[in-house]
């Protein structure tokens, strides 16, 4: 082992680095240096060929560790009212759709469904006696969608009816008739593979209601569908009822399962089956509007999926900011929102948003001005649907009466394109999208990676020889000098 000569006076000098914090030559500092060049080649090797990629590819790009920033900014196509960035689950401000997108006539309380490509509008009324009309459309990728056309009819009319898309078939359950009474039926549509069109309805004789409802919620299961509440003749049920899917794929007869408590009968609500929980939300109780929100655990037994215990849960934590019913109601990413509706008195506006937890545990219902209906409006008994990254609202009835009217939001706000934080930004990317973006980023990618490692090979050469390296920066500091 070789050791350093002494300088005259036999003594050692020890050498100190880092403002004389660490020996040269010992541990400390031969550790602080591992991990600087741990760092170094890490952040040269993965972390900037990762970036390349994402910079191409992505409309915007993170630099550093970007937790919380002070500046921001987002799109114009937020609105300029909307907050940068957007709370987690907010939608853009409801735009109202152009007259040739209306409904060919003014309806309300009707239900739309989306079944492949193509969206139905399924009865309603027009203020005053329930319809059998049937229109269809189709939505596009950037939220519009062609002009309404009529798409037969049903076997009856019906309003304030339900309807779902399950195996490949449209099912319309309950409803009350023209005469305004609730209706047992379950009419059933299969729309085309080529078109999209359903070309006749027909009444399932399998699936008629054990007792008639209208206002009902139904709800997509995994193994088949439930029909939550409802009205019959004499005011809101507590009824729930399960239609189980077969090994052919075809429904079975309707069971009870955990009906509603009894001191919570509810009709004309909002429903939806999140995870291992079943929410009904809003809608009419016996006195009325109601705020509260029902929670039941599902479980599956023997491979069908029923509410656990058959009990439902109530938290005043859970419940909406104020009674809704015959609200605007859809799901959309986990989330629940709520449109409008009427407290009894005239139709509102406001939009409630909230993400249940992974326990079915509702904090708080969220809600932003910006996504707020006209006021001088509101809106009640329309049909809400949501598609891609788009929702709609179809019909209704305002203020000022029943409306032909549509209106559509988006369902993701633009994040900002620039955010500055304490240790970390947000700048614009390329944004290039489709196959050929993919293979530009990875082409990016690799272009950065070989560069860094050219460079990392450059540097060990420069530290190995040492001497060297000094002279050829000594010769180009002189050529400087000279030049």
């Amino acid at each position: 082992m070789t050791e350093r000569a002494l300088r005259p006076g036999g003594s050692l000098e020890r050498r100190r680095v880092a403002f004389g914090l660490f020996d040269a030559d010992g541990w400390s500092w031969a550790s602080v240096k591992a991990l600087f060049w741990f760092v170094v080649i890490i952040l040269l090797l993965g972390y900037l060929p990762d970036r390349a990629y994402y910079f191409t590819v992505f409309p915007t790009i993170d630099l550093g560790i970007n937790a919380w920033s002070p500046v921001n900014l987002c799109p114009a196509s937020n609105g300029s009212d909307f907050p940068c960035p957007a709370p987690a689950g907010a939608i853009l401000a409801w735009e109202p759709s152009p007259g040739q997108l209306a409904l060919p006539s003014k309806r309300t309380d009707g239900a739309a469904v989306l079944a492949g490509n193509r969206l139905f509008y399924v009865g309603g009324s027009d203020g005053t006696t329930a319809k059998a009309d049937v229109y269809a459309t189709t939505p596009t990728a950037d939220g519009n969608f062609a002009p309404w056309q009529p798409a037969g009819s049903l076997p009856a009319p019906r309003a304030r009816v339900a309807a779902v898309f399950l195996g490949g078939s449209v099912y319309v359950v309950g409803g009350a008739d023209d005469s305004g009474a609730p209706t047992d039926t379950v009419f059933v549509g299969t729309p085309g593979a080529s078109t999209g069109a359903i070309s006749s309805w027909k009444t399932d004789d399998t699936l008629k209601l054990p007792a008639p409802r209208a206002g009902a919620a139904v709800v997509v299961a995994g193994d088949g569908l439930f029909v939550v509440g409802g009205s019959d003749a004499k005011g809101p049920t507590t009824t729930v009822w399960k239609a189980t899917l077969d090994t052919k794929g075809a429904l079975g007869a309707w069971k009870p399962v955990g009906p509603l408590p009894a001191a919570e009968p509810r009709t004309d609500a909002g429903a939806a089956l999140l995870g291992n929980y079943l929410f009904v939300y809003g809608g009419s109780g016996a006195s009325g509007p109601t705020a509260t929100v029902l929670r039941a655990d599902v479980s599956t037994s023997n491979g069908a999926t029923t509410i656990a215990d058959g009990k439902w849960a109530t938290s005043a934590d859970a419940n909406l900011p104020a009674p809704r019913t015959r609200a605007e109601t859809f799901v959309a990413n986990g989330t629940l929102y709520v449109v409008g509706g009427t407290d009894g008195q005239a139709p509102q506006s406001e939009t409630y948003w909230t993400t249940p937890s992974a326990q079915g545990v509702i904090d708080v219902w969220h809600h932003l001005t910006a996504d707020d209906l006209p006021a001088s409006l509101g809106l009640a008994g329309a049909a809400a649907v949501p598609s891609g990254s788009h929702a709609f609202l179809i019909g209704g009835t305002t203020r000022q009466g029943v409306t032909d009217g549509t209106a559509r939001s988006n369902l993701a706000p633009q994040p900002p394109f620039f955010q500055l934080g304490l240790v970390g930004a947000t700048i614009p990317a390329l944004s290039i999208q489709g196959e050929i973006g993919q293979q530009l980023g990875y082409l990016a990618a690799a272009g950065v990676g070989t560069i860094d490692f050219a460079l990392l090979v450059l540097i060990g050469a420069a530290l190995a020889h040492r001497e060297r390296t000094r002279e050829f920066l000594a010769r180009l500091r002189r050529r400087g000098r000279t030049a």
